[in-house]
């Protein structure tokens, strides 16, 4: 029995020979997807490096991102306390979705408690936000008048957003550079989303800068 045979059986699969496999972002932590898992599937995800998943409803094998270019690229494997549901890691190349979104949970919630969420993973549901503004343009969106305009005018609002950030620095400030630098990073999204440019792209970028500096991964 070799090394991949040793770690499929660790796997408790259901009675169809499948297991759900939830993919999250390695950099961020974001979630991505959902997908299944076969015996198999899981044997190339491994061998390959590459997400592999199960189509329940074609009954076949995908290699996800094989069509659109958009494939997860595999950081690690595990299993929960059941061994019956996985978690890979893995560095997303482009959007997740086949919508064009980051991740396949973009949509509205459907229940909140309105508790804000902490850290940087906020970008990633502005960015989410941004993404569904440019699908749907709705009426009235401010974003939306910005998809409209193009990229001189975000550009433009960029330019004016950072001059901004910089009179606030020089004022000394605290809660105007807060609030200067919330807006710029909004507008920032915005043309990430304009020009086609996942934020994942981004934390690839900002992640093989930090490596090359220290060595490490974060």
């Amino acid at each position: 029995m070799n090394d991949i045979d040793t770690q499929l059986n660790a796997v408790a699969w259901d009675a169809n020979g499948l297991a759900p496999a939830i993919v999250q972002d390695a950099r961020s932590g974001e979630v991505r997807m959902l997908g299944f898992v076969s015996r198999e599937s899981l044997g190339l995800t491994i061998e390959t490096g590459f997400v592999h998943f199960f189509s329940r409803s074609r009954q076949k094998i995908w290699k996800k991102g094989e069509t659109s270019g958009n494939v997860l690229e595999v950081v690690e494997v595990r299993v929960d306390c059941d061994n019956d549901t996985l978690l890979i890691r893995a560095i997303p190349h482009g959007p997740t979705c086949h919508t064009g979104a980051d991740n396949c949970f973009y949509q509205e919630p459907i229940y909140s408690t309105g508790t804000p969420v902490q850290g940087a993973a906020i970008l990633d549901q502005i960015a989410d936000i941004v993404a569904d503004r440019k699908r749907h343009m709705p009426e009235g969106s401010y974003t939306t008048y910005l998809f409209e305009q193009g990229i001189d005018k975000i550009g433009k609002k960029i330019g004016e957003e950072s001059a901004e950030v910089i009179i606030a620095a020089k004022n000394g400030d605290p809660e105007s550079l807060a609030g200067e630098a919330a807006d710029l990073l909004y507008h920032l999204l915005v043309m990430l989303q304009a020009s086609d440019v996942p934020l994942s792209d981004v934390w690839r970028v900002l992640e093989e800068r930090h490596v090359q500096k220290t060595g490490t991964s974060t």
